[in-house]
């Protein structure tokens, strides 16, 4: 049944026999009995995955033990065998629990990590195997043995569960949730579900979209990915090209990144999104001024992009002039880069690295303060300022500096070579 609600099957005990049901009554004071028994065990099972479940975006859980009039209606309708140990007869949704996910990749995740943590008794792909032309709701219904010590805990308390007793895990998308909920209300808790031609393509056309929407926000998903992991790569040889520079062994041949994934923009051909990402992969792929010429075509375009996209694509811009050893031209991106963003923390300290690498380290500790004024937590910036102090031989300010960033995680041969260098340095000083 397309209810958009948890599972209806029954759990048939095998050892039972067929007992006529007890009257409405009866059911309803049995029921009243062992609800709040199925609920302090819910509540367990939903604690538990609060912390098993981890994804980059939080998921929903929703939770609930079926409410009794929802609970008779099915019994008078599938009429279940009565277990003689049980008082009540079971549904395998008795007990309920939804995780909603942001993304459809995210499903995959959490169906193997409930896999990983549960005895998965079944698993149902509601809708999978309904054709193009037919609307139904898609969801991930999985069956999962009560854990032994929430039995456990439960028998403790005088609640002996049956031995198949299930708790019901469904895992959705919020697009296929929200149709779930609309569709339950329009079909499942109306009179009559809708026989007319037209409602009945309105309806398929409705899922249809949100089918789409849930396709198209994983391609966007995917593309931020593969962006971010493109623009990580990016950042760490401009910081390693610094590096070697205030090592003073400049590099022979800019840092080169091998390509070998055709990365696939789902935004339209031509539009700012698509080429800041051929420029991206252009600039790692060391394919310098390609890159250069596609940001500053970004920058040129019409209508004129906003401040805070304008300061972002000069950031880029200026990274690539500082891989071809153009620091003056670096510096003016890095510059109209805050001025369009005055916030842009990376820009103020991709200023004071610039000054470093040509010598004027009291200007390159000015921007690396205003960096730290607007974000404190980051380690590299606190070694690039004790690397301009120790230039200007400010040893214990250099020496904080250092301290700081071995503080936040940062402890590279860089940091021991200049905590070294310190360390004479203050011993000469005795």
């Amino acid at each position: 049944m397309r209810d958009g609600k948890f599972n209806d099957r029954i759990i048939f005990m095998s050892d039972s026999k067929q007992n006529k049901l007890p009257s409405k009554s009866s059911l309803l004071e049995q029921y009243k009995i062992y609800r709040s028994g199925f609920e302090t065990i819910l509540n367990t099972i939903e604690y538990g995955l609060r912390d098993t479940i981890t994804l980059p975006s939080k998921p929903t859980l929703k939770s609930r033990v079926k409410s009794f009039d929802s609970y008779y209606r099915k019994v008078l309708r599938v009429k279940p065998e009565v277990n003689g140990d049980f008082p009540l007869p079971l549904l395998t949704d008795m007990m309920g629990i939804r995780i909603i996910c942001a993304f459809l990749e995210d499903l995959t995740v959490v169906e193997q990590q409930i896999k990983d943590n549960f005895v998965v008794k079944e698993i149902e792909r509601k809708g999978a195997s309904l054709s193009f032309k037919e609307f139904g709701y898609e969801s991930v219904h999985i069956l999962v043995e009560i854990p032994r010590d929430i039995v456990s805990a439960a028998a403790c308390t005088g609640f002996n569960l049956p031995r198949d007793c299930v708790c019901e895990i469904q895992i959705r998308t919020i697009l296929q949730d929200a149709w779930a909920e609309v569709e339950h209300e329009l079909i499942y808790k109306s009179e009559f579900s809708p026989f007319d031609l037209p409602l009945k393509r309105k309806l398929a056309s409705i899922n249809a979209s949100l089918s789409l929407a849930d396709i198209i926000f994983q391609e966007i998903r995917d593309y931020q990915n593969k962006l971010n992991r493109e623009i990580d790569f990016r950042r760490n040889a401009f910081y390693s090209k610094a590096d070697s520079i205030a090592r003073d062994s400049f590099p022979t041949d800019d840092v080169h990144h091998e390509n070998t994934q055709q990365i696939t923009s789902p935004y339209v051909r031509g539009t700012i999104d698509d080429m800041l990402l051929a420029a991206i992969q252009c600039h790692n792929a060391g394919e310098m001024e390609k890159a250069v010429k596609i940001y500053t075509d970004i920058v040129e375009s019409k209508p004129t992009p906003n401040n805070v996209i304008l300061s972002v694509i000069l950031k880029h811009r200026g990274m690539a002039f500082f891989a071809q050893n153009k620091y003056d031209e670096a510096l003016n991106d890095f510059q109209q880069s805050v001025s369009y963003q005055p916030e842009n923390f990376r820009s103020l300290y991709y200023i004071g690295i610039v000054y470093s690498v040509q010598g004027d380290n009291e200007k390159a500790i000015d921007f690396f303060n205003q960096s730290l004024m607007i974000n404190e937590h980051q380690s590299h910036v606190y070694y690039r300022r004790a690397l301009a102090n120790y230039n200007l031989s400010n040893y214990v300010e250099a020496s904080s500096d250092l301290a700081t960033a071995n503080s936040m995680g940062l402890d590279d041969d860089d940091c021991r070579h200049l905590q070294e260098c310190l360390m004479k340095k203050f011993d000469m000083n005795m």
